[in-house]
């Protein structure tokens, strides 16, 4: 059996409601075109102000996806 190869990319979830949202809603979007999602690794948190939006808050989730290549 050979080894099995594997792939990183990066993605960017968002939410206004939580960090762990952003994270869920990257995950969630990334599994409809991916196959094989086995780990993600968050790189950087951070936040959006919006000012002309009454200080509306968007958080922001920069993750790195591993997802095995097919044999």
């Amino acid at each position: 059996m050979p080894d099995k190869i594997y792939k990183k990319i990066e993605i960017v979830g968002t939410s206004p409601v939580s960090i762990s949202e952003a994270v869920k809603h990257a995950i969630d979007k990334a599994g409809e075109s991916l196959r094989h999602m086995s780990w993600f690794e968050v790189k950087e948190i951070r936040g959006f102000i919006d000012e002309h939006k009454g200080n509306e808050v968007l958080f922001q989730a920069t993750l790195k996806v591993g997802f095995r290549l097919e044999d």
